[in-house]
């Protein structure tokens, strides 16, 4: 599930109480196993992360919501694995407009393997051997 943000706008609480909306719809339709053995979130402590009309929603889902340490932003795995591989991607090209990036950044999820979406400790022992894996500096950084 990708969604973008419209230039200008800003991620509310309400807006992203929709977002984890949609995502219990996409899991319903595509992982359904993962519903029935739980759902954790991590998100950052960002106000719209952390508003009464979302822990609702997840409460409501099930969903448990994983305590993100107060000025922590770096814990974030997207931090450690997304968005190195995504910056790769997008490094050295001219974009003309947002729709551009937009589809840049569809073109590189939609080229990924199922070891990019269903094992972030795998993939990164495979491609990235030589560094220290994503998920190992966010277990250091957890415990800090």
């Amino acid at each position: 599930m990708t969604n973008y943000l419209s230039k200008g706008s800003t991620v509310t609480g309400a807006y992203y109480a929709n977002e984890l909306r949609e995502l219990h719809e996409a899991l319903k339709s595509k992982r359904r196993g993962k519903l029935r053995r739980g759902v954790f979130v991590l998100h950052d402590n960002a106000p719209a992360h952390t508003a009464g009309v979302v822990t609702s929603v997840a409460a409501e889902y099930g969903y448990e919501l994983l305590p993100h340490p107060p000025y922590s932003p770096d814990l974030a795995p997207s931090d450690f694995y997304l968005f190195p591989l995504l910056k790769e991607h997008l490094r050295g090209r001219q974009y003309a407009s947002d729709n551009d990036i937009t589809q840049s950044v569809e073109d590189f999820l939609e080229v990924q393997d199922e070891l990019f979406y269903h094992s972030f400790l795998q993939l990164l022992y495979t491609r990235l051997i030589v560094h220290q894996t994503g998920i190992q500096k966010l277990q250091k950084r957890w415990g800090k």
